[in-house]
């Protein structure tokens, strides 16, 4: 393995580059993936970053929340008869039970995604 040096002041510093500098937009989601695994899984972490794999799971973990959300917020809602009559006929009950589903529906995601190991 050939490692080249730089001097800086009086220290060689190696000369280190990272092979993937695609930049990943994270998320909400994929920022809670990167506090949960730096702080209960600190070896799994350390693996992913080393490896270089962190930020494509961790973009891939948002996107996947993202899609999730999408799918299921529709599919209870149409389960719960949440619909537009509803939203017509009394916009405050709507929102209440809308906001109910949104915040089971992110519980859910954040168990099965999230927080998994």
């Amino acid at each position: 393995m050939n490692i080249t040096y730089t001097k800086c002041g009086d220290y060689y510093l190696p000369d280190i580059a990272l092979s993937d500098t695609t930049h990943y937009h994270l998320g909400k989601y994929g920022r809670m993936r990167r506090a949960f695994l730096r702080e209960h899984r600190p070896i799994q972490y350390s693996d992913l970053v080393l490896t270089e794999k962190l930020f494509p799971h961790l973009a891939e973990i948002d996107e996947a929340c993202h899609q999730r959300l999408e799918v299921m917020i529709p599919a209870m809602a149409e389960h719960e008869g949440v619909t537009a009559a509803l939203k017509r006929g009394d916009q405050m009950e709507w929102a209440r039970r809308m906001n109910n589903i949104k915040a089971r529906t992110e519980e859910i995601i954040l168990a099965e995604l999230v927080y998994a190991d």
